[in-house]
């Protein structure tokens, strides 16, 4: 990241750069998050199996499995929890990047947009590897699975992804103006997500009153259209794919303006007075 570097560069030389700068950063962040990277890849893949977990007891406790689509019901816990996980802890990744302020700036390659693209890329890294692990064992040691499109199922995990993505950098932007507002913020908008995300619900079985208050969500749309994709006696009604893809421009749009005003008027100094 800090050798030399020559000034005349064609187009493809300077994306190939910008590539190889975005795949260091992605690792860095991967590094340190623990002192030891596999037990940090380690407790990702744990959180996630947590989840499952709660995820399928508080189904059994709330009598919400004879609503559940016609498969495997483990199956369809754990699309719920891998898209919920995806977007929120890209969310969480992004949300916290390098802002224009923070010391790796200094470094002439640096710049918010390679801080961005290597916090979502390492969040992806590692719940693609979580979700790859839990679904690995749980087929070799308890119930062979059957996924009917997944290629599809694999696209709305990129695409809850993407809309994380939009959101984090808005919440980027935000940052530096109220730092401690924007992380309270963006902790409950997580922690709302939990039920505003609708993974226990079917969108074909909702009420439409009950389906009204999750249709905002982009979430919500993926997660049930991941079902559409992961199960053959499924076909979504009610969601779209459009929408989240809308959703994620918009919200990314939104991020790299607000960002770009932010990055013209923010001081490191900001933060001695607080």
């Amino acid at each position: 990241m800090f050798r030399h570097k020559p000034i005349h560069k064609n187009k493809f030389g300077t994306a190939f750069d910008t590539l190889e700068l975005i795949f260091h950063t992605a690792t860095r962040n991967l590094r340190k998050s623990h002192s030891n990277a596999v037990l940090g890849l380690v407790v990702s893949i744990v959180q996630s199996v947590i989840m499952v977990v709660i995820m399928y007891f508080m189904f059994n406790l709330l009598g919400a499995r004879r609503v559940a689509v016609r498969g495997d019901f483990m199956l369809y816990v754990m699309s719920g929890v891998f898209m919920f996980m995806t977007h929120v802890k890209v969310i969480g990744a992004v949300g916290s990047a390098d802002g224009p302020t923070s010391a790796m700036m200094m470094h002439a390659p640096m710049n918010p947009i390679i801080s961005i693209g290597g916090a979502a890329l390492s969040s992806l890294y590692q719940q693609v590897l979580s979700a790859s692990v839990i679904l690995f064992v749980y087929h070799v040691f308890w119930n062979p699975i059957t996924i009917d499109q997944p290629v599809g199922m694999m696209g709305m995990l990129l695409l809850s992804w993407f809309c994380g993505i939009g959101i984090g950098m808005m919440f980027l932007s935000a940052t530096p103006w109220q730092p401690d507002v924007v992380k309270i913020i963006r902790t409950v908008y997580q922690r709302a997500n939990m039920i505003a995300s609708g993974k226990m619900l079917l969108a074909n079985n909702t009420p439409p009153k009950l389906r009204g208050l999750f249709d905002w969500n982009p979430l919500f749309h993926t997660i049930d259209q991941s079902r559409g994709f992961i199960f053959l006696n499924y076909a979504p009604r009610y969601t779209s794919i459009e929408y989240a893809v809308k959703v994620g421009i918009v919200c990314i749009m939104i991020g790299l303006m607000a960002e770009f005003f932010t990055r013209q008027y923010a001081s490191a100094s900001w933060s001695s007075r607080r």
